[in-house]
């Protein structure tokens, strides 16, 4: 078992499986442009980038282009809508969630996701009163991959950051990580897009899958 006091979670792609929700958003969307939808996979590995990677991902354009706002708002707003309709935690987090709570571990959860969609989606879920904390871009001045997230989450736990583990599936999540002074976890079952070299992300594990995090913390 690792030596641990507070585990820290990005959501969509790390602790939430929030995908299929995005995937049905986009595609309602799509097809009310009377464009055609996408396979899931066209749209998943995108997920970690947000409404502006989504958007110009699935639309080819950029920030610049005179339509971008108007779909990424109705995309927002549709996805809004149905938040929660097939987002789950991904397999074996359950576990581990569990684990925590036998052993006062306290857990939290530092997104890039704003407050708008990620406090609705955790009440739907049951999980905004077990998490210890949760901090959105709302809560900072400087997102990350910049530390102060994490920092303000460490200090609502009352927590050492080197007492604590953050588990990411995006390079910025390592990143802010090792800057706020955790030690991190890639998290590869999460959206990650190609050609991303997760060993390059200086991570102190890699986790392949969701199943086999709790076996690395608590066995």
């Amino acid at each position: 078992m690792l030596a641990f006091k507070a585990l820290l979670f990005d959501l969509d792609g790390t602790l939430l499986d929030t995908a299929p929700d995005f995937i049905i958003a986009i595609n309602n969307q799509l097809q009310a442009h009377g464009r055609q939808p996408l396979a899931g996979d066209a749209i998943r590995s995108s997920v970690s980038q947000g409404s502006i990677g989504m958007i110009e991902s699935v639309y080819g354009i950029k920030q610049e282009h005179p339509q971008f706002d108007s779909y990424k708002e109705e995309f927002l707003e549709r996805y809004l809508n149905n938040i929660a309709e097939k987002t789950r935690l991904f397999n074996g987090l359950q576990q581990v969630l569990d684990n925590c709570a036998q052993q006062s571990i306290p857990w939290g959860i530092v997104t890039n996701k704003p407050l708008k969609y990620t406090a609705p989606l955790l009440v739907e879920l049951g999980l905004d009163k077990q998490a210890a904390t949760t901090i959105c871009p709302d809560h900072v001045a400087n997102p990350k991959p910049d530390p102060e997230a994490l920092l303000l989450a460490c200090s609502q736990i009352n927590t050492a950051p080197s007492d604590c583990i953050y588990i990411g599936d995006h390079i910025r999540d390592i990143q802010a990580g090792r800057s706020a002074g955790m030690r991190t976890i890639a998290a590869e079952w999460g959206y990650i897009e190609e050609p991303e070299n997760i060993d390059q992300w200086q991570a102190d594990w890699t986790v392949a899958k969701s199943t086999d995090l709790n076996s690395l913390l608590f066995c």
